[in-house]
């Protein structure tokens, strides 16, 4: 059984790179390939929630990045969240507090489709407060426990 650390470890090197070999990471752990091996097909720990690729939107055409934060009557709450499960233009969708409901990243080919997104969730719901936050530029992205730092103050008890 490894300790804690050492399944970070390998942990730390899958967030930097997903598609680094083995063999890398068994010399910088210097744990053997076959247990680095059985330790990501398995994920006995449950650590990693799945695999997936970041993409680029702007490559692919959706130059028009978006985080909307809702608030909405008890009545719609429900309906909203099957309303935002199902929409193709929401990435990432998340259940907040502090006086709001819902934090939903949204992507869109331009500013045109997401105003008229927004519209359209205004129509159907009955939304108290809705704040659009436009994503300029991506600073950083899925980089904690990339870094040795990271692994030891997860590991400080």
């Amino acid at each position: 059984m490894l300790n804690l650390k050492k399944e970070l470890e390998i942990m730390m090197h899958l967030r930097r790179d997903g598609r680094e070999t083995l063999t890398r990471i068994s010399s910088a752990t210097n744990l053997p390939i076959s247990t680095i091996y059985d330790r990501v097909k398995n994920n006995k720990t449950g650590f990693v929630k799945r695999h997936i690729s970041l993409l680029n939107f702007a490559k692919l055409g959706y130059d028009c990045h978006i985080n909307l934060v809702l608030k909405v009557g008890k009545e719609d709450r429900e309906r909203l969240r099957d309303f935002l499960l199902h929409q193709h233009a929401v990435n990432t969708l998340y259940r907040i507090n502090n006086g709001y409901d819902f934090s939903a990243e949204c992507v869109f080919r331009n500013i045109k489709y997401a105003e008229e997104f927004i519209d359209q969730l205004q129509d159907k719901f009955k939304i108290k407060e809705l704040r659009t936050y436009h994503i300029i530029d991506e600073l950083c992205k899925e980089v904690f426990l990339s870094d040795p730092l990271h692994v030891d103050l997860v590991c400080e008890k």
